[in-house]
């Protein structure tokens, strides 16, 4: 049973079918992160984990934005005399845009366009995929205030783009366009602007149509072993194949290896598996 949608004030939630929109949605300040808005998308991610309608999610950002970064007033002036709010912001920050999203348990999809700056790349890394506008604007425009990309951007950067794209754009805070993201690999593709929405969806409906349970297990058994020896990796991924076998409630390894062995239905590479045979 699908939860009720849940309302906040700085995050729009949006379904359609099983694909769930969280949308950034401070407009007027291109998405620029404060701390109720990093409170409020941590309780859109929680809400979506437990969402039984949700099997993919799309994150992106209301008025032609991604995200401008963190909101500097909000963020850090205004929080400096009150270490209560100051933490409790900096807790939220760093859970949603790292924890929460790298370890979600269903697909996530970043759907990026206009400015990307600062912070606002570490949920774009976190998320499985990207899909990003050919016009999207990336910086990393912390050296222009004198500082280093902080809240774990700087580590996240290094995860995903080659080591001199990577020291180049921190130090330099040149910008780079959503055509040159995709040809570095920081996203897994650009598409004119117009376009951007039904490329998204269409890669999301893909993601909808697998077992969830392989989907999650892939996920974690990909993010996992990147930073294991051959040994190491050997060992966990025995480890978790073996579990998904025992806990996919759906069953798909069987009714896959059926389809292929018993009804011929189902040719890897050909076509499509049925899991709702």
């Amino acid at each position: 049973m699908a939860n009720d949608i849940i309302q906040l004030e700085n995050v729009k939630i949006e379904r359609e079918d099983g694909v769930t929109f969280i949308i950034l949605n401070r407009p007027e300040k291109r998405n620029a992160m404060s701390p109720q808005l990093h409170m409020d998308m941590c309780d859109a991610l929680d809400w979506a984990a437990e969402d039984a309608q949700t099997k993919v999610v799309i994150l992106t950002g209301a008025g032609g934005n991604f995200c401008a970064g963190q909101d500097l007033k909000l963020y850090f002036r205004e929080t400096e005399n009150n270490p209560v709010l100051r933490t409790r912001a900096r807790a939220a920050a760093h859970s949603w845009r790292w924890d929460k999203l790298s370890m979600f348990p269903k697909a996530t999809i970043a759907m990026v366009h206009g400015y990307c700056f600062g912070g606002g790349f570490t949920p774009v890394i976190a998320c499985d995929f990207a899909v990003v506008a050919d016009d999207a604007t990336f910086g990393l425009s912390e050296i222009n205030w004198g500082i280093i990309p902080g809240g774990l951007v700087a580590w996240a950067v290094t995860q995903v783009l080659g080591y001199r794209d990577a020291m180049y754009y921190a130090v330099t805070g040149d910008q780079f366009s959503g055509k040159e993201a995709a040809a570095m690999k920081f996203v897994n593709k650009s598409v004119p602007l117009e376009n951007l929405r039904e490329a998204t969806l269409e890669l999301a409906r893909k993601l909808e149509a697998k077992s969830p349970a392989g989907v999650r297990y892939t996920k974690e058994a990909m993010r996992s072993v990147r930073n294991m020896s051959k040994e190491q990796a050997m060992d966990y991924l025995n480890c978790k194949s073996d579990a998904l076998k025992y806990i996919d409630p759906e069953g798909g390894r069987k009714k896959a290896m059926s389809q292929f062995l018993d009804d011929k239905t189902y040719k890897p590479g050909l076509g499509e598996f049925n899991r709702n045979a």
